[in-house]
C-alpha cells in the first residue's frame, strides 16, 4: 500500500491506532478495540468511520492466520494547509499484519523484571487514554529501556506520578484491593484494562513510586500480553507466586 508523502499521518501524527490479537483467524477483543476506534475518531474530530467495513477487512486479514497481530491505523489523509483541516478529510485506513511478540508467554508464566525509567511522560489531558499516532515520548522510552538490564520499564509522569510500563498498563495489588494509576493528564487506556475493569473492581488513582513498590502483587498488561506479572522494580523483588495465583483468579472471572 503506497502512503503519499503528504499524509497528515506521516507529517504531524495526526491519527491513531489499535493493536488486535489474532488467535485461530479471530480478532481478540474486537469490541473494545472497535469500542477505541471510534473514540479516537470522536476526540480527533474525523468523519464518522465505517466500522462494520473495518470489521470485515480485518477479518480478511486475519484468516488462516493462528496466532499473529493485527494493526489498524487510521490518518485523516492528505490535505489542509499546514496544520489547518482539510474541508472533506478522506481518512486513510491500513491495516497490516505480523508475527506474534513470542517472549509474551514466557513473560506470562516467568514474570518480568522492571526498571524505572528515566524519561517522563508530559501532560495533555485531551490526548490522555488515547492511542493517538503521536508516540515519540514511547519511541524514547523504548530506546533507552533497549540498554538496560530488565524486560521493560516503569514510566513515570513530570509529577512522579506512575503511569504505565512502555507499551502496557499497570496494575497493582494491596490489601486484596486492585489500583491502577489514574490516566487523566496523560498514558493510554488499553482494551485489556478495559476488560478487566467490566469484569472485576479495580480503583484508578494517582500512585506514586513507593505505592507501587509497597504493593502485594504488580502486573502489567495489554491486549496481547494480556495479564503479566511483575517479579521485580530495580531492586524491589515481589513474590511470584502471589502474582500467579491472582492472575488465575483474575482471568477465571473473564
Amino acid at each position: 500500500m503506497e502512503i503519499s508523502y503528504k499524509d497528515r499521518g506521516l507529517n504531524y501524527g495526526d491519527g491513531f491506532f489499535t493493536t488486535i490479537k489474532i488467535e485461530s483467524g479471530q480478532l481478540q477483543l474486537w469490541q473494545y478495540h472497535l469500542a477505541r476506534l471510534r473514540q479516537c475518531q470522536q476526540v480527533l474530530g474525523f468523519p464518522e468511520l465505517d466500522l462494520q467495513a473495518i470489521t470485515n477487512a480485518c477479518l480478511e486479514a486475519a484468516k488462516g492466520c493462528g496466532l499473529g497481530v493485527l494493526k489498524v491505523l487510521i490518518t485523516r489523509g492528505v490535505g489542509g494547509r499546514g496544520y489547518g483541516l482539510p474541508e472533506q478529510p478522506e481518512p486513510k485506513i491500513i491495516i497490516t499484519q505480523s508475527d506474534f511478540p513470542s517472549h509474551y508467554l514466557k513473560w506470562q508464566e516467568q514474570g518480568v523484571c522492571l526498571s524505572v525509567s528515566g524519561i517522563k511522560l508530559g501532560h495533555q489531558p485531551l490526548f490522555a487514554g488515547l492511542k493517538t499516532l503521536n508516540r515519540l515520548e514511547q519511541v524514547l522510552i523504548k530506546a533507552q529501556a533497549s540498554q538496560q538490564a530488565a524486560d521493560d520499564v516503569l514510566v513515570l509522569d513530570i509529577e512522579d506520578n506512575v503511569i504505565e510500563c512502555s507499551a502496557s498498563n499497570l496494575i497493582i495489588m494491596k490489601n486484596n484491593q486492585l489500583f491502577t494509576p489514574s490516566l487523566k493528564l496523560c498514558g493510554i487506556k488499553g482494551v485489556y484494562l478495559s476488560l478487566l475493569s467490566d469484569h472485576t473492581q479495580i480503583e484508578s488513582k494517582s500512585l506514586c513510586l513507593h505505592d507501587v513498590l509497597q504493593a502485594d502483587a504488580v502486573f502489567m498488561c495489554n491486549s496481547l500480553m494480556g495479564l503479566v506479572p511483575v517479579k521485580s522494580i530495580d531492586k524491589q523483588v515481589f513474590k511470584l507466586q502471589t502474582a500467579l495465583d491472582l492472575k488465575s483468579k483474575i482471568e477465571a472471572t473473564l
